[in-house]
């Protein structure tokens, strides 16, 4: 019973975290309106996370799960790409969390550099596999350039909505090297 309540506050912070990211942004999720939303203590709160970014974290990792396909399974490049704008396009709030965590944040916390690190060592050892099936020589260079680049395309579409992510992102992938 106590384990099965511990899970449902933590799903009430989660909510409450991703409705206040895509009402207010970063700045208005704070861990006094998340636990007003989420009906809760800042002691149920620090129960369940260690920070707010760690809460933060663990929604946008969620959301971008959420829009990959699964791990377990290989993967080509144009699937991990077209994944990666789907998450920009149709979770704009919190690609740009994202994205806001990762530029600042991840570079002030040495903390949070190493979980964002991860994440990112993962992604390009995803793309890096994928390139690899495709018979890519030095894929794991390619991997990297093409995340950055993703990354960098997603600051446009942020910035200015009319930008073409899908149709960038296409192109990226037809800038890889033949072999």
């Amino acid at each position: 019973m106590r384990y099965r309540v511990g899970l449902e506050t933590r799903d009430r912070i989660l909510e409450a975290t991703r409705e206040l990211i895509g009402e207010r942004g970063l700045a208005g999720a704070t861990v006094k309106a998340i636990c007003e939303r989420a009906g809760v203590l800042a002691g149920s709160f620090y129960n369940q996370f260690e920070s707010k970014d760690e809460a933060v974290l663990t929604v946008i990792g969620e959301s971008i799960r959420a829009v990959e396909p699964p791990a377990d399974r290989a993967q080509d490049i144009a699937s991990l790409v077209d994944a990666y704008v789907a998450f920009v396009e149709s979770q704009e709030g919190m690609a740009r969390v994202y994205l806001e965590v990762v530029v600042t944040r991840g570079i002030q916390s040495g903390e949070l550099r190493g979980r964002l690190m991860r994440h990112h060592q993962r992604r390009v050892e995803r793309f890096a596999a994928a390139l690899a099936s495709a018979d890519v020589r030095d894929p794991v260079e390619l991997a990297e350039l093409m995340v950055a680049a993703l990354n960098g395309l997603a600051v446009h579409r942020l910035l200015d909505p009319r930008f073409d992510l899908r149709g960038q992102a296409r192109r990226l992938l037809d800038l890889r090297p033949a072999d």
